[in-house]
């Protein structure tokens, strides 16, 4: 069984812990295995390669590293910083995560 993250792809989210506190960026990708997801802007780490093949290129490339899901909120437009979510049950039984300060919804 899956663990389940409280943030989603796509989510926009903040850094709360680490070198990277205060950024924002998008959710590229969440690893639920390892509990850890790819923030866009947060994380960047430095890889160095050799050239393998004839047309690869070899050089420094600079890619976003995962972030352990516990470092990050999602970000609320209305509130301008990272909040944790409620749960809310529509009139048509579906469930969208909400902030918990103003009640701004994030599932559409």
């Amino acid at each position: 069984m899956q663990k389940k993250l409280h943030v989603k792809k796509d989510d926009t989210v903040m850094v709360i812990a680490g070198k990277d506190k205060g950024k924002t960026g998008k959710v590229m990708q969440t690893l639920p295995k390892k509990d850890r997801v790819v923030v866009e802007g947060a994380n960047i780490i430095t890889k160095h390669t050799k050239q393998t093949k004839e047309n690869q290129q070899s050089g420094i490339f600079k890619n976003e590293g995962p972030i352990h899901a516990s470092n990050v909120l999602i970000y609320c437009p209305k509130c301008k910083k990272g909040v944790r979510t409620n749960v809310k049950i529509l009139a048509d039984n579906t469930k969208v995560r909400t902030c918990s300060k103003c009640g701004e919804t994030f599932d559409k």
